[in-house]
């Protein structure tokens, strides 16, 4: 799905009164006739785009016109303004610019020609004075000054009266015509630079006008060739438009760095085979969030002193605040503490759709290692592992991280005895669009929150109830919070089914508009019953459609606004009490899903889970190529089925290396990646005192809408997979958001989990789990362990996890711990011994704060998994 565009426009009156530059005059050469035209779509024959607005009424073209409207009252020319991003101009050069203006009943505006970002200096700007019939404004000057990225900007506030403004025929000649852009896409071979697994597979795209099989050569660091063979000719890729042929070059294992593949006479870059090469990436991708954190000094010793900033938000001058926040006019009569969560993305605003599946992905992460085998019990994303101030708790940091998000979502509910109370806020975020770069702390904006959404309020209904589950052991009464929010907010979403975001709502802030929130109702049901066990969320899952739908889609099996394959993930992998064949169902549709991607991935000459179509790269398409990914992911979690984890991993080469662009997307990441990412935080291209963003950090990636002027402007043409630039004012295609990396995030932690990625054995052991006894504060356990290979085992630890907040309270017959809600039962002397065909039972006592306890889906024998009967 497309994200709300981020606008750069000049707003602050002490800004704009303090600009310096050229006033437009007299001409000092006359401009050429055939000189090129820098504005996109003047007459308006396209439609609003690339057009945008501040403080008006929406955009429309009217008899061939560009017109909108203007409240009465507003106090200064630059409260209200309609503009274009990404004109270009060249020092020196003579421009003319010229358009027909009307405006009813009538009022003075002014064009400015500027920087789009502080200190918005003034290029050019002319005045005129509007009235009901059109008038002709032209004017010529010289710019002082080169930037392919400045900003028209017509100011049409400071009127008493309500205005209509209508604009045509607009037009900036001049300069020179842009020379067609040729990005540095290094070598023809193509490989993830970061490099490859041992035991995984191992793939290269080389571009070449070759259509025979072409010799390859992989070299080790010091020269010596150590593997050959020939490549497999694809023909044209359609997402690249390339002619490309692939090498396959899995049967060499051995572990090493600086190798390099040499095909048709190139080179590429290096890459190493390692089982630990993504170990640090769970980390870094996590970091983000830290650096995203609103409400929170950021501590430069846990992630880099250039990241180290105060807090934002806090109500110290210049912010407005976000402790104290009104509703935008007419929404409420209250105010609200919204302090914390992650800012969104590149701008300042937090939204409750997008926080709550980064949130889910982040608490996913997590529930993930009770039921994964490669996961390790969760002891990577334990306590202290994470660069996170909460580090040394006695809470994993990721749930740390997540409970930063949690806490705000909670916050931005309805209170109790007002309209819609336990609605949820669908956003907060400044009244007007701000520039870029903008720290957090320096943002002077009015901050408002925006009208409850049912799509909002399901989405904390769905993240509170896995807090509940996943807190329980950790912090009862933070659990039992989330559990009461969870509830509070799926019944006032029941009773309000139809309370929509609007489209329009996007001045300041990205939109975030959804008109169906079937999926949402049916995530956050399938969240609740998990956690509660309560029958009438069953009945509202197994109600839905989309319990027996197919929810897994080819351009994204999820997003922030379709977020049914979310409640299907987990229905298929948290442990429940579905029967036996409806939970067989529910697997199958996860692994058929994969089977698609990974045909996908054959059908694709760059080895990637999305289609060569232009309408699979779409703004975000990295995520949604990632969360493809994790479903393939978690087919192998399932399943134990080696090709899905091969499919995630040849996925996970596309994003650092093995694409059209031969760029890693991950900053810090690859040879050459990217790291002038759209951010008003991370604003080094603009400003060099300030940081690129940290390593870890996803950029949006390849947008074939093109839906920003500099990517439609440098772009034009282009095919899907190179509709991408590096470049911090191409915000579609190059933004940053907390839900991209969260999708990273959790496939750092997978890739991180397979080490070398060994073949995966078949069990050699057999577990019953039988829970003899339950009553609402405890149950009694008996647990046999059977050896069903053909080794004598020597010594047994068996571990598996609660759903939640179960804990033991007796055992007999083996010794058994619990950290959080992972249990480890080792034998005693007596019992450690089992040869081939042998068993060994033992039992536990336990408590509970109610709510299902169902029987673990994985248990592990020496950190191997055992069949479960």
């Amino acid at each position: 799905m497309t994200r709300s565009r981020r606008r750069l426009v000049a707003l602050a009156a002490t800004t704009t009164l303090a600009l310096t530059g050229l006033t437009a005059g007299p001409a000092l050469a006359e401009v050429p006739p055939d000189a090129p035209e820098q504005l996109r779509n003047g007459d308006f024959s396209a439609g609003v785009s690339p057009w945008f607005s501040y403080s008006t009424g929406e955009l429309a073209v009217t008899d061939g016109q560009l017109c909108t409207t203007v409240a009465a009252g507003t106090a200064n020319p630059w409260d209200a303004g309609i503009g274009q991003d990404a004109v270009p101009l060249i020092q020196g050069a003579e421009y003319e610019l010229s358009f027909d203006v009307s405006a009813t009943p009538g009022a003075a505006l002014k064009a400015v020609l500027q920087l789009g970002s502080a200190p918005y200096t003034t290029y050019a700007s002319v005045d005129a004075t509007a009235t009901p019939t059109a008038t002709h404004v032209t004017t010529t000057f010289t710019a002082p000054a080169d930037n392919a990225g400045a900003q028209l900007i017509f100011q049409i506030g400071g009127s008493a009266e309500a205005q209509t403004f209508c604009l045509d025929n607009v037009s900036l000649r001049g300069g020179e015509a842009a020379p067609p852009y040729e990005p540095d896409t290094g070598p023809r071979v193509r490989v993830n630079q970061v490099g490859y697994l041992p035991g995984g597979p191992k793939h290269a795209t080389v571009v070449t006008d070759a259509t025979d099989p072409l010799p390859w050569q992989l070299t080790s660091a010091a020269g010596a060739v150590v593997a050959s063979g020939k490549t497999t000719p694809r023909g044209e890729d359609a997402a690249s438009a390339q002619n490309v042929q692939t090498v396959d070059f899995s049967a060499y294992r051995k572990p090493g760095t600086g190798y390099t593949l040499t095909v048709d006479g190139e080179t590429s870059h290096p890459f190493d085979i390692s089982g630990t090469l993504y170990d640090r990436l769970r980390a870094d991708s996590m970091q983000f969030f830290y650096a995203q954190r609103s409400g929170i000094a950021i501590d430069g010793d846990l992630i880099g002193d250039e990241y180290a900033r105060p807090a934002g938000h806090l109500d110290v001058a210049p912010n407005k605040g976000d402790t104290d926040v009104p509703c935008q006019p007419g929404v409420c009569d209250y105010t609200l503490d919204v302090r914390g969560g992650w800012y969104d993305a590149g701008d300042h605003g937090k939204y409750v759709v997008n926080g709550g599946i980064a949130t889910y992905q982040l608490l996913n992460s997590f529930e993930r290692t009770k039921t994964a085998e490669t996961a390790d019990g969760g002891a990577a994303l334990g306590d202290s592992t994470l660069r996170v101030p909460e580090r040394g708790n006695d809470v994993p940091d990721v749930l740390d991280e997540a409970r930063w998000e949690l806490d705000f979502l909670m916050r931005m509910q309805v209170p109790a005895g007002k309209p819609l109370a336990g609605m949820v806020h669908h956003k907060i975020h400044d009244k007007n669009w701000t520039g870029l770069p903008l720290a957090p702390q320096d943002d002077a904006e009015v901050r408002e929150l925006h009208p409850p959404s049912t799509a909002a309020t399901l989405n904390l209904a769905a993240v509170a109830a896995q807090c509940a589950r996943l807190f329980a052991p950790y912090d009862a009464a933070f659990a039992a919070r989330c559990g009461e929010a969870a509830k509070t907010a799926y019944a006032a979403a029941k009773a309000h089914p139809a309370i929509y975001a609007s489209a329009t709502d996007g001045t300041g802030g990205g939109a975030y508009d959804d008109t169906n929130v079937t999926d949402e109702f049916y995530w956050a049901a399938a969240e609740l019953w998990l956690t509660t066990g309560d029958k009438a969320y069953l009945a509202d899952v197994t109600g839905s459609p989309l319990h027996t739908a197919d929810v897994f889609t080819p351009n994204g099996a999820f997003g922030w606004q379709s977020v049914a394959a979310l409640g299907r993930l987990d229905l298929a992998t948290v442990p429940n009490t579905l029967p036996a064949a409806e939970k067989t169902r529910i697997r199958a549709s996860v692994t058929a899903a994969a089977d698609q991607y990974l045909a996908t991935i054959r059908d694709q000459a760059y080895g990637l889970p999305l289609p060569g179509t232009a309408d699979a790269y779409v703004w975000g398409s990295n995520s949604n190529m990632v969360n493809n990914t994790i479903v393939l992911a978690t087919a192998f979690d399932l399943s134990r089925n080696a090709k899905y984890r091969d499919g995630a991993l040849q996925a996970a080469d596309y994003l650092f290396g093995r694409n059209a662009l031969n760029m890693s997307y991950v900053t810090g990441w690859g040879e050459q990646n990217a790291h002038n990412q759209h951010s008003r935080i991370f604003g080094n291209q603009l400003n060099p005192d300030l940081p690129n963003p940290p390593d870890g950090s996803l950029a949006g990636g390849p947008n074939a809408a093109l839906q920003d002027p500099y990517a439609a402007n440098l772009l034009a043409g282009c095919a899907p997979m190179f509709c991408y630039v590096d470049n911090i004012n191409s915000y579609a295609t190059n933004e940053v958001a907390i839900n991209w990396n969260s999708a990273l995030a959790w496939l750092a932690s997978f890739l991180a989990d397979q080490g070398d990625a060994k073949a995966v054995p078949a069990p050699t052991c057999a577990v019953t789990y039988s829970t003899h006894g339950s009553w609402p504060a405890g149950f009694t356990t008996q647990v046999t362990l059977r050896n069903t290979g053909t080794k004598a085992i020597d010594g047994w630890s068996l571990r598996w996890a609660f759903l939640g907040g179960q804990k033991v309270s007796h055992a007999w017959s083996a010794q058994v711990d619990q950290t959080g809600a992972t249990v480890t039962a080792k034998n005693l002397p007596w019992n450690g011994k089992l040869s081939p065909g042998t068993s060994t039972t033992f039992g536990l006592n336990g408590t509970s704060a109610g709510g299902p306890n169902p029987d673990p889906t994985l248990v592990t024998l020496n950190g191997k998994a055992c069949t479960i009967s």
